[in-house]
């Protein structure tokens, strides 16, 4: 599946895929589930900002609201979200990703997805 039309447990599972966590089969709520120390935890990096914030943050990714603009030739842009990774000194030799949401946590997973897994996903079959 294309990393920019990923969404809800779908999106999740990539985000948790790239965290390197282990996810069971199982999901509720949209989101994934997890074990924690033998507890389970819902991963739901895409709704939460407790989950995704933190991954904004670490991997530095720029996160605005584009609003609807119209060029000359009546082509449309904006209205949505946008992320796009941050070039540091010390990632200068990574992939430059720039990706868009309905929400700013989708932008942002989104692109934190196409930076380490690339333009398509291969999913799980109960996620296809």
């Amino acid at each position: 599946m294309k990393t920019s039309e990923l969404t809800g447990a779908a999106l999740d599972w990539a985000v948790a895929k790239c965290e390197g966590v282990t996810v069971l089969p199982k999901m509720r709520g949209g989101c994934y589930v997890t074990l924690d120390r033998g507890k389970t935890v819902l991963l739901c990096y895409s709704t939460d900002w407790a989950q995704g914030g933190p991954i904004i943050e670490r991997e530095k990714l720029g996160v605005w609201w584009a609003h609807h603009v119209v060029d000359a030739e009546g082509n449309e842009y904006g209205n949505h979200w946008y992320s796009e990774t941050g070039l540091t000194d010390e990632n200068a030799d990574e992939r430059h990703v720039c990706m868009e949401g309905e929400t700013p946590l989708v932008a942002a997973m989104r692109c934190y997805v196409a930076s380490k897994l690339g333009d398509e996903v291969e999913l799980p079959k109960e996620l296809t």
